[in-house]
């Protein structure tokens, strides 16, 4: 059974998308000024991202729907309530955007978020996600493996983690006018599991440009991890040689590690994580280990105390 409470909206009171997406870029390029001018080709949310392939990278399930996808998720930058990003990211602007790597890398670099919609083919991935809070989708993400980008700057001896470093802006990002957690947004990987061919740099759901609300205009996907590891509005990568605190680690490490893999054996305090509720379902499914990616993953974690190293 699937239920949504949302309100019918009368036909003859919804813009059609051809018409939005026009308006919108429009007022967007007056806004940029000249910068604006100069880009004729940047790709704004909503847009379709051309040249997308299907990946083998693919789960057979279910999609859910864009609108679910789209209206209701954590990105406390913008709110803790689940729709609040939807309601107020309108304010962060994506274009210009870079994305600075640095640290123990060779080839230091700044890339503009058009050079990284360039640097390797797009692909369209049906994974599985997971919140720590018992619920989950199914999303198309699309991007290309984090690898890519890895394999650019050739790291050195020393990089054993990657670090990322979401926006700080609390004018674009309202929630961040909150102590809810040291703001900028910080996450990380070991490095393996940066260079895991799943682990989706990703610019898009859906075959259209990230929406804001999504974590535009460039995230990180981590399919086997509670969606939190996913940061969003990067702006910057760090390749360390220790491993970085994450934000929620920071905030609360009793409840959140550094791995958050998906566990149905490990609790968090406040609910069980052996079970989850799907968006639009009624009835929950048993929580999969490693969020059901385990055949891929679990060699990453041989010999490890899963419930120690949370």
């Amino acid at each position: 059974m699937r239920t949504y409470n949302t309100p019918p909206i009368p036909a003859s009171e919804i813009t059609p998308k051809a018409l939005f997406l026009a308006r919108r870029k429009f007022m967007q390029t007056l806004g940029s000024g000249a910068l604006g001018a100069l880009m004729p080709a940047a790709l704004w949310a909503g847009e379709k991202l051309a040249d997308v392939k299907k990946s083998a990278y693919t789960v057979p399930e279910e999609l859910t729907p864009y609108k679910a996808v789209t209206g209701y998720n954590n990105f406390y930058e913008f709110g803790t309530g689940k729709e609040d990003p939807a309601a107020n990211a309108g304010s962060l602007k994506t274009r210009p955007w870079t994305v600075a790597v640095e640290g123990e890398v060779h080839k230091p670099a700044v890339f503009d978020i058009d050079q990284i919609l360039k640097m390797a083919s797009l692909e369209e991935r049906i994974y599985r996600m997971r919140c720590v809070e018992a619920w989950s989708m199914v999303v198309p993400w699309v991007g290309f493996s984090l690898a890519e980008l890895i394999k650019r700057v050739e790291p050195t001896g020393n990089a054993k983690f990657v670090e990322f470093i979401s926006l700080h802006d609390p004018e674009q990002m309202p929630g961040q006018r909150s102590s809810v957690l040291n703001w900028p947004y910080k996450e990380g990987l070991r490095m393996d599991e940066a260079m895991h061919p799943l682990t989706l740099l990703t610019v898009g759901l859906y075959g259209e440009v990230l929406p804001n609300q999504n974590g535009a205009p460039v995230r990180i996907v981590v399919p086997w991890k509670y969606g939190y590891k996913s940061a969003k509005s990067i702006v910057k990568i760090r390749f360390l040689e220790t491993q970085p605190v994450s934000s929620w680690t920071e905030a609360n490490p009793s409840e959140y590690g550094f791995y958050s893999n998906v566990n149905p054996e490990a609790d968090n305090f406040r609910w069980s994580q052996a079970k989850e509720r799907r968006i639009g379902d009624f009835f929950k499914r048993p929580t999969l280990l490693f969020n059901g990616y385990a055949d891929e993953v679990a060699p990453l974690y041989a010999g490890m105390d899963l419930k120690k190293y949370y």
